[in-house]
């Protein structure tokens, strides 16, 4: 499959919903000199092509589990895609990402007790094939959390506009 070519006019368009994706279709319409089908056919293409979803991010304070762990994953090299996708099947974790540097995965969790971080990393993640060591961190404190750039919520299916 393709990656979706994406003109100026999409990348006007995703600029400003991420702004505020409440503004509404009138409104970009008016902005970007286009007529409001166009805004809603383009965000519907954007949609479907998985570029863009829209959902409300709500506050760690809001959430029953409101404490965010990372566990750090040494998986083995040629099992890497295998391991990163039984951890994501977890729902207990909430993104998988592959990074370099000593641990070759990261994911992350959000947890309510010490027991539960404990039973994710050592009960789950850790008896997974192909893991070596896992190291878990938690987060103490959030200086800075940019919900737009860094969302850590699962995503929902995307609705269908009508």
């Amino acid at each position: 499959m393709s990656s979706p070519v994406l003109d100026a006019l999409d990348h006007q368009l995703i600029d400003l919903l991420a702004r505020d994706a409440r503004v509404s279709n009138r409104k970009i319409a008016a902005e970007l000199g286009v007529t409001e089908g166009t805004v809603r056919g383009r965000i519907k293409r954007l949609q479907q092509d998985g570029l863009i979803a829209f959902t409300a991010i709500t506050g760690f304070e809001m959430g029953k589990k409101s404490r965010l762990a990372f566990i750090n994953v040494q998986a083995e090299v040629d099992r890497l895609r295998e391991v990163a996708d039984a951890i994501a099947a977890l729902p207990e974790v909430n993104a998988v990402l592959v990074t370099m540097g000593q641990f070759n995965i990261a994911a992350l969790c959000l947890f309510d007790e010490l027991e539960t971080l404990q039973h994710i990393a050592s009960d789950l993640v850790l008896m997974i094939d192909g893991v070596h060591h896992v190291e878990t961190s938690i987060a103490v404190s959030t200086v800075k959390y940019e919900a737009r750039m860094a969302k850590i919520t699962p995503p929902d299916h995307v609705a269908d506009e009508d």
